[in-house]
């Protein structure tokens, strides 16, 4: 690790007071600032170094689908030229029911997929409706796909800190 990017202890306070999220408060930096005993301006300015130097990847919002009334998870995965996956991707994570997609590597000749992208609908026949929407999106760079079904809520957690 760089010597900019070494955790202080302000940086501790700061993460021990986001560790279960940022607070759901009109300002939630200024609640972080007031449990680290610092100001929400320090807050802000340090969580956004520890962005630029990837100490953490993203700030964003991670609903529970279920609770929304989103019974029905699926992680569509497609085999799409390698060299348009980040062209797709755009196209692809733009789209309102998609909530994330990535590319991962294949491992042939089993897994054949090396683009992902996450659906979100009501019940099957919505998500099967969304793969059909990506794979016209898609048109001939899908040379195949399927539909991955979630069967129970993963544990989403943040970045941890003891002590």
């Amino acid at each position: 690790m760089k010597a900019e990017t070494l955790i202080d202890d302000i940086d501790r306070r700061i993460i021990r007071a986001t560790q279960s999220g940022l607070p759901l408060v009109p300002q939630p930096y200024h609640a972080v600032a007031s449990e680290a005993d610092i100001s929400p301006q320090e807050v802000m300015s340090r969580m956004q170094r520890m962005l630029e130097t990837g100490m953490i990847r993203r700030i964003g919002v991670v609903p529970n689908h279920y609770a929304l009334g989103y019974k029905a998870n699926g992680m569509t995965v497609w085999d799409v030229p390698d060299d348009q996956v980040d062209d797709l991707g755009k196209k692809i994570g733009a789209l309102e029911f998609v909530s994330h997609c990535y590319q991962r590597p294949r491992y042939l000749p089993e897994w054949p997929y090396n683009f992902f992208a996450m659906v979100h609908g009501h019940d099957h026949s919505e998500v099967e409706q969304q793969a059909q929407q990506i794979a016209a999106l898609l048109g001939d760079a899908d040379r195949g796909h399927d539909i991955l079904y979630s069967t129970r809520i993963l544990k989403k957690t943040g970045l941890r800190i003891s002590g």
